[in-house]
């Protein structure tokens, strides 16, 4: 039998994965998946088998990344199957208050909605959609925002129409989530500074794009020109600057994770995109460099088992190559899938990382 490394856990956490073990918890199936050395296996916390030693115990975070170090999913307890998590409806309750809501909810106050407490509360809202609470109600109000500036008559109106008691409110909080302005979403970043430069690397070149928030756009290419060209498209009326000194590194930084992979691509992020993309993006930032997983055990992990072919479309919206690592997405067939830089770079990233973290599995086939 091939050695089978477990990913390292700080004493703390691990700790508490194994007295969900011991409790044979439900609610923290899908959040990670314990094996056992002895018989070679690797189970949900659920799993109503015989309760190991703890000592025979490894934890992983991914059932890739567990069949990967050599252990076979248990038959009893089909830890690969997507099951639903089991306050869903708690969650959904919770998320039908806020949504009704004319103001964002307190953290109390989605608890109540749901029955739980504030506590265990935030812990299931987050199993369950990837999301804090706060952050689901920040990114559901960008949506709407987003929405409405594209129907309303005004700026002003489409500010009131998502839900914002001021004009104030929405530049403070919306342009965080819109990636600029209000206004200069709705002139396609009209009024918006923009960061940009290419370089070349070997995978061909890459383009980083950033406003003052953060990198917006990481891009994979052959041609410079247009990389470029499709960025100012797609940000038609912003005004485009050269790199300073912050945004060189940003670049540089960019460059070097291409060449050699290791760990992640550890950059200020300034993305938009919905609830639900977000809840992928984030998803997708939880797979260890060198691992992969497949989109359905993506859409397991952020509570929407039969969500993977939307999954996959996330994937393909994700605007930032390597910070956001959907190239380590693959089909269950561990086909590569598609990957919107190109499959043949995907499998190369994949490649590298592997390399680079010699216990992760293969890279995905054709």
């Amino acid at each position: 039998m091939t050695a089978r490394p477990a990913i390292s856990t700080p004493d703390a956490a691990a700790d508490a994965r194994w007295r969900a073990v011991l409790a044979k918890d439900r609610s923290r199936d899908g959040e990670f998946w314990f094996a056992v050395r002895t018989t070679g296996v690797f189970c949900k916390p659920s799993c109503p088998s015989r309760t190991p030693r703890r000592e025979n115990v490894s934890f992983f975070e991914t059932p890739a990344a567990a069949r990967s170090a050599g252990y076979r999913p248990c038959l009893r307890c089909r830890p690969e199957a997507a099951a639903p998590h089991p306050h869903v409806a708690a969650v959904e309750r919770a998320c039908r208050a806020a949504e009704a809501a004319e103001a964002p909810l307190s953290l109390g106050e989605l608890a109540d909605a749901a029955g739980l407490s504030r506590h265990h509360f935030a812990r299931v809202f987050r199993a369950v959609t990837g999301l804090t609470p706060m952050d689901w109600q920040r990114a559901r109000r960008r949506e709407r925002l987003g929405r409405a500036l594209g129907e309303a008559g005004s700026v002003t109106a489409a500010i009131y129409d998502a839900g914002y008691g001021s004009a104030s409110r929405a530049y403070e909080q919306g342009g965080a989530l819109l990636g600029m302005t209000p206004s200069a979403y709705r002139a396609a970043g009209r009024g918006e500074t923009i960061r940009v430069a290419t370089a070349p690397c070997s995978l061909g070149v890459v383009l980083v794009a950033a406003t003052a928030r953060g990198v917006c756009a990481i891009e994979l290419g052959d041609d410079a020109a247009a990389l470029e060209q499709r960025l100012r498209a797609r940000f038609a009326r912003a005004t485009f600057a050269l790199p300073d000194a912050a945004f060189g590194a940003w670049l540089a930084a960019a460059v070097a994770h291409v060449d050699a992979p290791r760990g992640a691509l550890d950059l200020p992020l300034d993305l938009h995109g919905t609830v639900f993309q977000q809840r992928v993006w984030q998803a997708l930032r939880g797979i260890p460099a060198g691992a992969t997983a497949t989109y359905a055990e993506i859409a397991a992990r952020i509570g929407a088992p039969r969500a993977a072919r939307a999954v996959a479309q996330a994937c393909a919206s994700n605007p930032v190559a390597m910070a956001v690592p959907c190239h380590r997405v693959v089909r269950g067939d561990g086909g590569a899938g598609g990957y919107r830089w190109g499959v043949a770079r995907k499998r190369e990233l994949v490649q590298r990382e592997s390399s680079e973290h010699p216990s992760s599995p293969t890279p995905p086939s054709s």
